[in-house]
Formats: C-alpha cells, sequence, structure tokens
C-alpha cells in the first residue's frame, strides 16, 4: 500500500549517530572487521565534534568523537558512555517538518535549522518528547556532494 506523500514528510533513515571516545578505535570495528570504508570525515566546528561516516546498505553509520568534553556529545559520553546517540532521518521540507513537530507537542532543540555536517541542513528533537531517541532531521541540500 503507498502512502500519500505530506509536504516535508520523511523519506528515510538517513543515518545513525554513534558517540565514541575514540573514532580511530571506533572506526576498526568497521573497517576491520567488517570490511566497510570510511567514506567522509569531518570536523563539524559548530559542534566541538569530529565524524566519519560509513555507509551501509542505505543508511551511513556517523561515528562522533567530541573535541571538548563540554560539547553536547562530550557530555553525552560522561553520562552516558559510548552507545547510540541519535536517529537521523531525512525529510523533503525541514522548515515544514520541524513546524509540525512544534505545532504537535514536540520539544524542539534547535528552533531552527542549521548547517549539519556534509552541508546539510539538521534540527534535532528532543529525546524526552520523542520516546527517549534524540531525533535528527535532516534535509540534503542541492549544492551537496553527493556519496
Amino acid at each position: 500500500m503507498q502512502r500519500e506523500s505530506v509536504s516535508g514528510s520523511a523519506r528515510k533513515i538517513d543515518h545513525l549517530g554513534i558517540a565514541v571516545f575514540d573514532l580511530a578505535q571506533a572506526e576498526r570495528l568497521y573497517t576491520e572487521v567488517l570490511g566497510l570504508p570510511v567514506v567522509h570525515r569531518e570536523m563539524v566546528e559548530a559542534e566541538k565534534v569530529k565524524t566519519s561516516f560509513i555507509p551501509l546498505g542505505e543508511v551511513e553509520i556517523e561515528l562522533l568523537e567530541p573535541t571538548d568534553p563540554e560539547s553536547p556529545v562530550g557530555r553525552f559520553l560522561t553520562t552516558r558512555g559510548e552507545g547510540l546517540h541519535h536517529v537521523a532521518i531525512e525529510v523533503e521540507d525541514l522548515p515544514k517538518a520541524l513546524e509540525r513537530a512544534r505545532r504537535g507537542g514536540f520539544r524542539v532543540v534547535d528552533e531552527v535549522p542549521r548547517r549539519g555536517a556534509r552541508g546539510t541542513m539538521v534540527a534535532f528533537l528532543h529525546p524526552k518528547s520523542t520516546n527517549g531517541v534524540l531525533i535528527e532531521l535532516v534535509q540534503r541540500c542541492p549544492e551537496e556532494v553527493q556519496r
């Protein structure tokens, strides 16, 4: 059964963000054991984090190492340890999806979309309103280099 598309609706899981203490060490599981390539590394200064993207089928694994213990990922590691940090969902129209979340009573971390890794636009929904899971809404920009 095909569902009718809602403007700004979700397209797919874009990536799973995993917080790690040591990016190079964490990459070894995916590259050496599972034989997957790291296709992109980036320092996201605004978030004080180093990232690695590893494709696995239609979804990517994003490894996140904080460059500052007071960054969001740094605080996550201090309180929870390594593990799943967020689920990123690609949407057609990020401002519309964010507005629908607000209207639906969901708590937003980002009032307006901002730049994410690889030139995407992103906004986060707070885990206290999303069943304990930090949700990242992602919109790919036309000028973004395709993977």
